[in-house]
Order: structure tokens, then C-alpha cells, then sequence
């Protein structure tokens, strides 16, 4: 399987050294649906198949070694198989995986968040991100009376029905086959600008907005942290709430997230990734007064018209709820934050100044741990895109980094020597995509 990304030099170096992952790949074929298990992990010709990981450090099938910036998808604030969070699984599993019952862990779990987001009165746990946002616009809903959700153009919410809308172009189609109109009308997706939401807002049928608040695509379009705020007080003169999606800025930007370094208080929370220290799970929370719609009351009428319904077989499993708290704990003072955005700070700028001895026209920007790389001059949701993006990131691959969605997180596990063999390999990387004919 060829294209012309992956013509010449950079297809015959990602090739050359990862004839096992090829084959792996041909036999996950046979049996898994698509050949992969993330829509992200899709790779022309193969994706790598990884065997092992160790700090910020992963292993193919095929030896090669890569310095690694998916960091779990956001999720491992601490690096790979960190003794904090393995630790305190491994321990975990000893006593119990899933106890059908309520148990003290998920107690001490939700009092360490609530702990560090102030906002977070109330808790419910759920396994994934896409759980998280999914409740919580049933709960604005439950608890305002309306139908319609606001999000923003581009922003990513999870893969449930209601978060298709308006997430790739052409926008007015969902993300994904199978949704039906019913659901994707109650949703409208606009453009972020505060007087676009004023005018929907000012219709009274909107329940809830819902923002990831650095800007699409955690940050790959940046948002002002005045909008957000702009969005507090629009919601508040409507009577609307406001649902902070913190799935990977929750603990990343600051150990209380966005809300907490940018002080703005939402109605209502979503987070996973860090959440759950590197393990499945994921909350949503926020206002005491929302939140209890959960509970269960003799009132007539309440148990099949006012409350929430909420089952998850995993929901704050033992395993996860061990790992979680154990994280946050240890990133609540803040020196982990310190570290890894100060790393991220120096990768920034010589990534930019590899770009910028190549003229190429690329840049490189971020918020906190994170970062993300355009080739167009300007911060885009599809910055590596397009035929030059893909042979960068697979000649990347070559050199032993790999990224995510054309950017990377990250740990505390990362070292100036990671750094150092990254800018390294991203000056080759160029060189080949190059000499491929991919930069003009």
C-alpha cells in the first residue's frame, strides 16, 4: 500500500525497519475492523506495533526505539509505567479489579478532585471522555428543561452522537456514518465568536455550551482565555450553563486545569486522561445543585422524570480510582506543571528554529505541556495535513519520534536528552520530506 506521501526516501526508511510491524498489521487485518482499535492509530502503509514502554521512551516489534509524544493520548502526565501510578495499581489488583459494590477508594478519589477543582462540588465517574460529555449534556438538559446544545466549530467532544456535529469539514456534516437527524439537530455548532453565541442564546431553547477552552483540538486552535470568559457571562445572563470540556486540559494546564489558571468557575465539568492516572476512566462534575439530580428520592415523579439515570459497570473501579488518586496527589503541588511546561517551552522554540533554518514556513506553538506544529504559517486543526504533513510525521517515525494529531504532550518522564534527539530528528525529518518533493 503506497500514496505519495510515502514515495521515495521516506516511505523506503519507515519500511525499511519495520518489517514486523507490517506483518503484525496484515494479521490484525484478518480481525480487527478498519485494522486499528483508535481512529488516530490509522497509519499509511502500517501503523508501528509497540511492545513495551518505559518512561518517555516506546519499543515496535521490530526493535526500534522512539521517543514518544502521545504520552497515552494525553493521559500520562507522569511517563510510562511511572511507580506513582504502577504502584498503586499493582497493589490494587492484588485485593480486588471490581467489586460490584461501593468501596472507600472512590471516595478519596472524588475528594482529591474536588480538592483541586474548586468547581467540582459533586462527582460521578465513568470510564471514557466521551461518557463524560455525553452526560453532561443529559444533565444540562435534565436540569434546564431544553433541548439544544451550543458547541463551537472544530471543537472535539468524543465520539457519541451529539458530539459528530461540526467537528471536520465540511461542518455540516457529522463525523461519523450512523447519526441520526433527530440527535444532530438538537445540537448547533457555531463559529467562536461571542456574538454568534448571544444571538443563539438570546432564542432561550439552549440547555448548555459546551467548549474545549485553549481552542479546538486541545489547542490546536487557540482560544483567548477572554473568550471563555465572555462565555461565563453570556451563559449567566441566559440562564444557560456553561460545560468546561477539561477531558486533556483538566490537571495538564495547571493541577486545577483551565478553570483554576484562568479562574473561571462552569456549571459543569468533563475530564478523563490524567483523571485516572494513565488507567480507563473518566468524571463529570460540577454545581451541587446539578449534580444531584443523580440522587434517588421518594418525591413522586422524580425517579422517571427529574433524575439522571446513571449505570457503567466500570465506573470508579478500583484499579483506576487507586492510580487516580494516587496522581493527583502527586501533581498537586504544582512542581510536576513546572517541569514539563518549561520542557515544553524549550521544545517549542527549537522546533520553531528548525523550521525557521529550513524555510519552510512552519510553526510550532502550544500552552503548557503541550504542542502542535502547522505547515501553513498559521495555527490550523490541520496543520501537518495533507501530503507534506503525512511524510513528515512518518519520517519522523523513521527517526525515532512519534507524535499525535501533528503535536505531542509532555511527561515528566521526558529529559533534555529527549529533547535534544527530537530536534535532531525533526532536522532529518525535513531533510528527507524535502528531498521528496512534500515542502515545494
Amino acid at each position: 500500500m503506497t500514496d505519495q506521501a510515502t514515495s521515495g526516501v521516506v516511505e523506503q526508511a519507515y519500511r525499511a525497519e519495520r518489517r514486523a510491524s507490517a506483518a503484525l498489521y496484515e494479521r490484525g487485518r484478518q480481525v480487527l475492523a478498519g485494522g486499528v482499535t483508535h481512529d488516530t492509530r490509522h497509519q499509511t502503509p502500517f501503523p508501528i506495533m509497540i511492545t513495551r514502554a518505559q518512561g518517555a521512551r516506546k519499543w515496535d516489534v521490530d526493535g526500534n526505539e522512539y521517543v514518544d509524544y502521545t504520552m497515552g493520548h494525553g493521559a500520562l502526565i507522569l511517563g510510562h509505567v511511572h511507580p506513582v501510578a504502577t504502584q498503586a495499581a499493582t497493589e490494587q489488583l492484588q485485593r480486588g479489579t471490581h467489586f460490584g459494590a461501593s468501596h472507600e477508594l472512590e471516595i478519596a478519589w472524588a475528594e482529591q478532585i474536588c480538592k483541586l477543582i474548586p468547581s467540582a462540588e459533586l462527582v460521578r465517574f465513568h470510564s471514557s471522555g466521551t461518557e463524560a460529555t455525553h452526560m453532561a449534556m443529559r444533565l444540562a438538559r435534565a436540569h434546564t428543561g431544553r433541548d439544544r446544545i451550543v458547541k463551537f466549530d472544530y471543537h472535539f467532544h468524543g465520539w457519541h452522537d451529539y458530539a459528530t456535529v461540526g467537528v471536520e469539514d465540511p461542518l455540516e456534516i457529522p463525523s461519523s456514518a450512523g447519526v441520526p437527524e433527530a440527535a444532530r439537530s438538537t445540537v448547533t455548532s457555531i463559529p467562536t465568536e461571542l456574538d454568534r453565541v448571544r444571538a443563539e442564546l438570546a432564542k432561550g431553547d439552549v440547555a448548555a455550551v459546551i467548549v474545549e477552552p485553549t481552542g479546538a483540538s486541545w489547542g490546536a486552535l487557540p482560544l483567548d482565555p477572554s473568550f471563555v470568559h465572555g462565555l461565563r457571562e453570556l451563559c449567566n445572563e441566559h440562564d444557560t450553563l456553561l460545560i468546561l470540556d477539561e477531558v486533556v486540559t483538566g490537571f495538564r494546564i495547571s493541577p486545577g486545569g483551565f478553570q483554576v489558571k484562568h479562574g473561571v468557575t462552569p456549571d459543569l465539568t468533563t475530564m478523563a486522561k490524567i483523571v485516572a492516572g494513565g488507567l480507563p476512566g473518566a468524571v463529570t462534575t460540577g454545581k451541587a445543585e446539578i449534580m444531584q439530580r443523580f440522587d434517588f428520592r421518594a418525591e413522586e415523579g422524580w425517579d422517571r422524570g427529574g433524575r439522571v439515570g446513571h449505570p457503567g459497570t466500570f465506573n470508579a473501579n478500583p484499579v483506576s480510582a487507586a492510580a487516580g488518586r494516587a496522581v493527583l496527589e502527586f501533581i498537586e503541588d504544582g512542581a510536576v506543571h513546572e517541569r514539563i511546561d518549561a520542557m515544553a517551552a524549550r521544545l517549542r522554540s527549537e522546533l520553531q528554529a528548525v523550521f525557521d533554518r529550513h524555510d519552510v514556513g512552519g510553526v510550532v506553538y502550544g500552552e503548557a505541556s503541550y504542542w502542535h506544529m502547522s505547515l501553513t504559517g498559521e495555527p490550523a486543526k490541520k496543520g501537518v495535513g495533507g501530503p507534506a504533513g503525512a511524510a513528515l510525521v512518518r519520517s519522523l517515525l523513521a527517526h525515532g519520534v512519534q507524535l499525535i494529531a501533528g503535536g505531542g504532550f509532555l511527561s515528566v518522564a521526558h529529559s533534555d536528552a529527549d529533547i535534544d534527539r527530537t530536534i535532531d530528528a525533526f532536522d532529518a525529518a525535513l531533510t528527507d520530506v524535502a528531498q521528496d518533493g512534500h515542502l515545494g
